[in-house]
């Protein structure tokens, strides 16, 4: 019995390393990419702490340079989502009696390790698995994670300690219990950390969950869940399966014991998710708790007293950062014209600047997008814009996937 009342440490935003020549952690990162470079991983799924190898495999390639297998997956099938739902279950019940300081106790042990030993572990695997500069890896894969696991450590403690108001001579109390079942997260490519808070936030609220990272994650995923297990938590609290979407669905979505939902990704998927929940309701032991995040399209406006230098930098960086896959990347832009023309001279100058290539080489500002399907899209929106009689191409235009997604 504990006779105290604990806090978490105050959290701190983590902060960015520079990747400078010479650097501790330029020689570090540089010395992981050889090592993953020196033999293809074979990775295996998770389930009640169990690794599984099916013998059904597919490969984790580079998006910059698509001959590259970094890595095989063995892939699941519907009966082994059905053990991880029993995986999750049977775990449930100790996990959730655990002390809240003692589920916190094991998601700060992971930001620990991930600013320490796993960060370059899981920045080369970001960049290599997901082609992105070692700068848009840091502030992810590193940075971001440890913040959600610190700073989500402190917001259970917020949580907990509201309270209702008492009247007099009353004392009212209120608990917050974790749903009766399973989460299922559904993770997506663009941002590590995303899909490391995703089944990591419910399982520090006493929840057990099935996670399923997107395909072209995988690799970096694996990492994540090397650290979970490396900070202490228990088999089954979290499962990792790599499953097609469908197959995930038909089963973990026609199961009583659903509980929740936890996604990131498109408008038309989540609609889809929503409605196959809505379908099923009556199935479910209880109501399951449903929250999506799905993508936008972002828009930069400018004021017509704005610095046109700060404009195009924000532009720019806004619009080619991780080659623009992200939700908050610009994608429109609304310009005054009385400082449209020289926007549009910095804008110029610094779209030219950037170099394109392998993130391996840390000059390069662009990447690879991050597969064939993305590639398709956006060179059909690029073929499209030089049909339109009103669209005009300022620069660029041109693209390649011989080698990689550029």
């Amino acid at each position: 019995m504990n006779e105290a009342l604990f806090r978490v440490p105050a959290p701190q935003n983590e902060p960015v390393l520079s990747y400078a020549p010479g650097t501790r952690e330029r020689g570090e990162i540089e010395a992981q990419i050889r090592k993953f470079r020196s033999g293809k991983m074979e990775i295996p799924l998770l389930v009640g702490g169990e690794e599984i190898r099916t013998g059904v495999k597919a490969p984790c390639v580079e998006p910059h340079n698509h001959q590259s297998v970094l890595a095989e997956y063995h892939q699941a099938d519907e009966k082994i989502v059905e053990k991880a739902i029993q995986a999750s279950l049977r775990a449930k019940k100790d996990w959730e009696r655990l002390s809240w300081h003692d589920r916190a106790a094991v998601f700060l042990k992971a930001a620990e390790l991930l600013a320490t030993k796993y960060r370059p572990i899981l920045n080369a695997a970001t960049m290599l698995g997901q082609s992105k500069s070692v700068h848009q890896a840091e502030i992810d894969s590193a940075c971001e994670l440890i913040d959600f696991f610190r700073f989500n450590a402190m917001y259970m403690q917020q949580i907990y300690a509201d309270q209702p108001i008492s009247s007099a001579g009353v004392w009212n109390r209120m608990e917050y219990r974790p749903l009766e079942g399973f989460v299922f997260a559904l993770t997506p490519f663009n941002f590590t950390s995303i899909a490391g808070n995703l089944p990591g936030a419910p399982a520090l609220l006493g929840n057990t969950v099935v996670w399923k990272p997107a395909e072209t994650q995988i690799y970096s995923a694996a990492v994540i869940m090397e650290v979970f297990e490396a900070a202490g938590l228990p088999a089954g609290v979290i499962n990792l399966v790599y499953v097609d979407g469908p197959m995930a669905g038909d089963v973990i979505f026609s199961h009583p014991d659903f509980a929740g939902l936890h996604f990131t990704g498109s408008t038309g998927v989540f609609q889809h998710l929503w409605q196959t929940i809505g379908k099923n309701i009556a199935k479910y032991k209880s109501y399951p708790r449903v929250v999506g995040e799905t993508g936008g399209k972002d828009f930069v406006i400018a004021h017509p007293s704005a610095d046109a230098k700060a404009v195009a930098t924000a532009l720019s960086r806004g619009a080619f950062e991780f080659q623009g896959q992200k939700c908050s990347a610009a994608s429109r832009a609304y310009i005054p014209s009385g400082i449209w023309d020289a926007v549009k001279k910095y804008l110029l100058e610094d779209i030219a600047s950037f170099t394109m290539g392998s993130p391996e080489d840390f000059s390069n500002f662009v990447n690879a997008v991050i597969d064939e399907r993305a590639f398709d899209k956006i060179t059909g929106y690029i073929a499209q814009a030089k049909k339109d009689a009103d669209a005009e191409i300022l620069i660029g235009g041109g693209y390649d996937k011989s080698e990689g997604y550029f």
